[in-house]
């Protein structure tokens, strides 16, 4: 009987989540509520074991209906997660990925990807394409309506400059889960929210681009106030 009630433990035993240990960048967004499009943003570098503000805050804007949990390397902690137009930013933990522009080159770590934009280049947003929330590149210039509304050059300033932020990233993109989620620049001196991206001043994204180090493993870490206070400790964050 002993054995068997100390295989029903371990078996319901679930282990908690913490950022992984050899990441050593993270950025930390928190928003005042749930339903809130504004962002303030900190950038920590874990030094001896303890993470340490490097820069920031400053401020950003989010998705215009506010947070949803999204599919990151962290749990959901709710029923209720990010679905493809719903205008949220998506909460949890996310690896940060690499960065696209119009920009022949930028200022960034020679280990992180950047590739310039052309005509050719999509992110797919249809979640009914085997190629969802993936970057692709064409053969040829864009000549179906579908291809040019998939684009990632639009002659748009606002996304002229973006680094990736892994919600439903491949290898496991779920349909309809949420597509093409970035830290861009925000429009309107940041008077106007998002479809559920992450935005800011052009010139921090540009230092927040130039400090992000792929050896670092960097995170990003996006919570409304409430939850951060009550995650801080068991996840190990900032």
């Amino acid at each position: 009987m002993r054995i068997l009630l100390l295989i029903l433990a371990l078996a319901g035993h679930v282990v908690a989540f913490e950022l992984p240990a050899p990441s050593r960048q993270c950025v930390v967004g928190i928003a005042d509520g749930w339903n809130d499009s504004h962002v303030t943003l900190t950038a920590y570098e874990k030094r001896g074991g303890q993470w340490q503000k490097v820069m920031g805050p400053w401020p950003g804007r989010l998705g215009k209906n506010g947070l949803v949990w999204g599919a990151g390397i962290s749990p959901a902690e709710g029923q209720r997660t990010k679905r493809e137009g719903d205008g949220r930013a998506p909460a949890g933990v996310f690896r940060i990925g690499g960065a696209w522009g119009y920009d022949a080159t930028i200022q960034k770590d020679p280990k992180l990807f950047y590739r310039r934009i052309t005509s050719r280049d999509l992110w797919v947003e249809d979640s009914k394409s085997p190629s969802y929330n993936r970057h692709v590149v064409l053969d040829h210039e864009p000549a179906t309506a579908w291809e040019r509304k998939q684009q990632m050059r639009q002659n748009d300033h606002a996304h002229s400059l973006k680094l990736f932020i892994g919600h439903n990233s491949p290898p496991q993109v779920v349909p309809g889960a949420g597509s093409a989620i970035f830290f861009h620049i925000w429009r309107g001196g940041g008077s106007k929210p998002t479809a559920g991206c992450t935005t800011m001043p052009e010139e921090k994204l540009r230092q927040l681009i130039a400090w992000i180090d792929p050896d670092q493993q960097p995170l990003y870490v996006l919570l409304p106030k409430a939850e951060y206070a009550r995650l801080r400790a068991e996840w190990k964050l900032p």
